[in-house]
C-alpha cells in the first residue's frame, strides 16, 4: 500500500491500497478519487503502513485512508474504528482527526 506524510501545520496522512491508485469512483453524487499527487507515497507492507500510522496518531494529524487493505491496517493502528468507514461504490474509505 502506499502511504505519503504530507507535512504542514497538521499533518496530513494519507494510504490507500495499490490497486486503487489513480482511480475514481463514483456512487449517485458523492465520488472518490484516489489521485496520485495525493496518495502515491511510499509504497510499504501492511506492518510498514501500520508502524507510519501508529507513530503519527500521537501528533496532530489527519488520516485518509481508502482501500480494503489500507482501512484494516488503520483499524489495527488504531486510528479509525470500524464506525469511521464508509463505502462509495463498493471501495472502504474512512477519514479521521486524531
Amino acid at each position: 500500500m502506499f502511504v505519503n506524510v504530507i507535512k504542514s501545520h497538521r499533518d496530513i496522512v494519507a494510504v490507500c491500497d495499490k490497486e486503487l491508485l489513480g482511480k475514481c469512483f463514483e456512487e449517485g453524487i458523492f465520488q472518490l478519487d484516489v489521485k496520485e499527487n495525493f496518495y502515491k507515497g511510499e509504497d510499504v507492507p501492511e506492518e510498514e503502513a501500520i508502524r507510519i500510522m501508529k507513530s503519527l496518531s500521537v501528533e496532530d494529524s489527519t488520516f485518509n485512508i481508502v482501500g480494503e487493505k489500507a482501512v484494516k491496517a488503520a483499524i489495527k493502528a488504531g486510528v479509525i474504528v470500524e464506525d469511521n468507514i464508509n463505502r462509495i461504490a463498493g471501495v472502504p474509505f474512512a477519514l479521521s482527526l486524531l
